[in-house]
């Protein structure tokens, strides 16, 4: 990737990119090249920062709905519902391993700082 002129990437959420994200984390750290993840825990295990869904908010969504459906109400008129809580966490250690500046709004607008 870094021959073909890339600066960053996206690592996209999968059962593969969880399942392997360790040696991901560590690729990405190796080569110095700044990654995106999906969820939490690739940034607390090391990863620059990620963006995505919360889990725990789409369990408490799921239960809400199982709720109504053991209540009576027919699943087929359930609405479709999209994730409503996104989360953003920054691991300050790796950027300063990769000797980023990160702007202070953007520190200010993450869920959570890694130190």
């Amino acid at each position: 990737m870094l021959r073909h002129g890339a600066s960053g990437i996206l690592v996209m959420p999968d059962v593969f990119t969880t399942a392997h994200r360790a040696r991901i984390i560590a690729l990405a750290a190796r080569y110095h090249l700044p990654a995106v993840y999906a969820y939490r825990y690739f940034a607390t295990d090391g990863g620059l920062m990620s963006y995505g869904i919360d889990p725990a908010d789409q369990c408490r969504q799921a239960a809400a709905y199982v709720d109504r459906i053991l209540k009576g109400t027919p699943a087929g008129v359930l609405p479709i519902q999209a994730p409503t809580k996104f989360e953003l966490v920054i691991n300050l250690k790796t950027a300063k391993a990769f000797d980023l500046d990160l702007p202070p709004m953007l520190l200010a607008l993450a869920d959570a700082v890694v130190e």
